[in-house]
């Protein structure tokens, strides 16, 4: 009998040669790049699409998709996919960072970007720490959690609240924005989002931003069923997943854990 060796289905957008990727097993970022190529090949833009990535494990998409790319600078992101999008405004720009370079070095940038309702779509995976350089504490760290410069756990008194990227977004941005945090544990609503945040660019409505929660376990230290309880309950206790704004809808109230999925 002839053996039949099944090939894992992949977006049409991903460059295959660059298979299988270089992220940790388990990392959420696989996850997350697979439901954007999905996203990008259901709006059928791959041609148009310039994807930005940041330094840090985003770092390892650059030759991920099949399209143009460019490099950055740690933070910096934000601000090369404005000034591409300015150049040539038929462009679909995509910024990708993890939430070091969009919530501390890259923040200034966020928050200007967002004011200015820029026309661009800025991506930000949120797995606790700053996993590249061995998993330091984070401006998304959770209150107890230990990191590599927290080794006893975040302090609220000392290092204050983990930044929460999507409300801040849907507390700036202007009418015609979309903002939304989703999760790779519910991978299909993600890419809802996706298409949602693209479409808004497409629109040229306005500025549009989605947070996913995302897994680490190198970093976390954690087996199979510890990663996911973290991911699915400590992380969306905090962060709740959900649409924070709509384009031309204004702003929303968050929804409660689990509404959308």
């Amino acid at each position: 009998m002839e053996k039949v060796q099944a090939v894992p289905a992949m977006p049409k957008s991903w460059r295959r040669e660059t298979k299988t990727h270089k992220f940790c097993p388990g990392c959420g970022h696989g996850i997350f790049l697979k439901m954007l190529g999905e996203a990008i090949d259901e709006l059928g833009i791959q041609d148009r699409v310039v994807f930005v990535s940041d330094i840090g494990c985003c770092l390892l998409s650059l030759d991920f998709f099949n399209m143009d790319a460019v490099q950055t600078h740690h933070g910096r992101a934000t601000p090369v996919a404005t000034g591409l999008k300015r150049a040539n405004p038929d462009l679909i720009l995509i910024a990708y960072m993890g939430d070091g370079g969009a919530y501390a070095i890259g923040a200034q940038h966020l928050v200007n970007a967002a004011t200015r309702n820029e026309r661009i779509t800025v991506l930000v995976a949120n797995n606790t720490n700053y996993a590249m350089t061995g998993g330091q504490m984070a401006p998304t760290t959770l209150p107890g959690q230990k990191t590599e410069t927290c080794p006893y756990g975040r302090s609220v008194e000392e290092q204050g609240w983990p930044t929460k990227g999507a409300e801040m977004v849907a507390a700036i941005a202007s009418d015609g924005a979309y903002v939304s945090r989703g999760t790779t544990a519910q991978p299909r609503v993600l890419k809802k989002y996706f298409k949602a945040a693209l479409q808004t660019q497409m629109n040229k409505t306005g500025f549009s931003f989605v947070e996913a929660l995302a897994a680490c376990p190198t970093n976390w230290r954690t087996n199979n069923v510890d990663t996911w309880k973290f991911l699915e309950q400590d992380m969306e206790s905090y962060f709740l997943p959900g649409e924070y704004r709509l384009a031309q809808e204004g702003l929303k109230n968050p929804n409660t854990k689990g509404e959308n999925v």
